[in-house]
């Protein structure tokens, strides 16, 4: 139990700092996108341009599933 606390507190804190930096770029975040699409519907992908397309879809996951990495890496030093 306490591996998913510390592996999930990694993953927030990630997520925190990547949507940070997202905003400082002007690059669209989750909440962004999905405002959009209760705006304007499913027609807000065609709005998006390709960097925030590219950081939604391939960078922001990847940069969550660092948050994991590290965080395992995190139990298992502390741990092992």
């Amino acid at each position: 139990m306490l591996r998913i606390y510390i592996i999930g507190l990694s993953i927030l804190l990630i997520a925190i700092i990547a949507n940070i930096i997202a905003g400082r770029l002007n690059i669209m975040t989750w909440y962004d996108y999905i405002g959009n699409i209760s705006k304007q519907g499913i027609g807000a992908v065609n709005g998006m341009s390709i960097v925030d397309a590219l950081w939604l879809f391939i960078f922001y996951p990847l940069f969550l599933g660092l948050g994991y990495y590290l965080g395992h890496k995190l139990y298992t030093a502390i741990f092992n």
